[in-house]
């Protein structure tokens, strides 16, 4: 056996391997996002948008695709969904002060609109989080209303 082969060979070995071996899905309840959800009164239609756009990353459930189960896959997609998490968590909505739900909805605005977010490698393999220019006016008007709302009480936190 040449050592070409055995190389090949070691490498087909730990890629096996190594798909024993899968990172923590992130699979928590609904009641969280629905918490969210009614707090900042989105309509249908931002709430449509928010599931195919955010909340596989930004909550604490995903809808994993079905490569999730492929490892080094596995690893990449959880490492952006914990990224994602730690910048904004609509889970963690009800524990976030007022002053810093207005700050959150204030960097959700600014990333919707100069098309930050949805990340181009999530919308490569998601086709439907790709936001039109009236999806995005969508949620921008929504974020404002709802900090508008925040900003009365900023003051007082």
């Amino acid at each position: 056996m040449t050592r070409k082969a055995k190389i090949i060979g070691g490498l087909v070995i730990a890629l096996v391997l190594a798909q024993f071996f899968q990172p923590n899905k992130n699979q928590g309840g609904l009641e969280s996002i629905e918490l969210f959800l009614a707090e900042t009164q989105a309509p249908k239609d931002v709430q449509q948008i928010l599931n195919q756009a955010c909340f596989d990353c930004h909550s604490s459930s995903t809808n994993y695709p079905w490569y999730n189960s492929i490892t080094p896959v596995n690893y990449w997609l959880n490492s952006h969904v914990k990224e994602g998490k730690k910048h904004f968590d609509v889970s963690k909505w009800a524990s976030y002060s007022t002053k810093k739900k207005d700050h959150k909805l204030d960097e959700l605005i600014e990333e919707i609109e100069e098309r930050e977010m949805p990340l181009a490698s999530y919308t490569w393999t998601h086709k439907e989080a790709q936001l039109t220019d009236a999806q995005v006016q969508s949620l921008v008007d929504w974020a404002r209303n709802v900090r508008s709302g925040y900003s009365l009480h900023t003051n007082h936190d």
